[in-house]
């Protein structure tokens, strides 16, 4: 895997620690989640809300790899773990009571990070 050329220090943090979670705890997923974040910023995913809505159902947790965006509408409640999103996503995510959480809560919360779907 290549090494980042970011120079955004939040990013550099978050990419050394999944390496070091996904090692620890035997979890592929947070490597998988790193090597996405690592890439450059051209190539890094941005997800409109409607393409969660469209691969997603009640109550599942999800990984965005980059930023969730506010396009389209969500017509059910998940678990949103991204590196950022704008304002308008998370204000349509509060409305319909869905949660909006930074990746390292999400490793905090599972950190075996099963049930997790990577959304790109």
């Amino acid at each position: 895997m290549k090494e980042t050329k970011t120079t955004n220090p939040e990013l550099i943090q978050l990419i050394r620690y999944l390496k070091k979670q996904s090692r620890e705890k035997d979890a592929g997923i947070w490597l998988t989640v790193a090597e996405h974040l690592s890439k450059s910023n051209r190539q890094r995913v941005a997800v409109n809300l409607s393409r969660i809505n469209r691969y997603t159902q009640r109550g599942n947790t999800i990984v965005v790899p980059g930023k969730v965006l506010a396009s389209g509408t969500l017509n059910h409640a998940v678990t949103v773990a991204a590196f950022s999103a704008s304002e308008k996503a998370k204000e349509k995510l509060k409305a319909i009571k869905a949660k909006y959480l930074s990746i390292p809560e999400l490793v905090e919360k599972n950190p075996k990070g099963s049930n997790v779907k990577i959304i790109r």
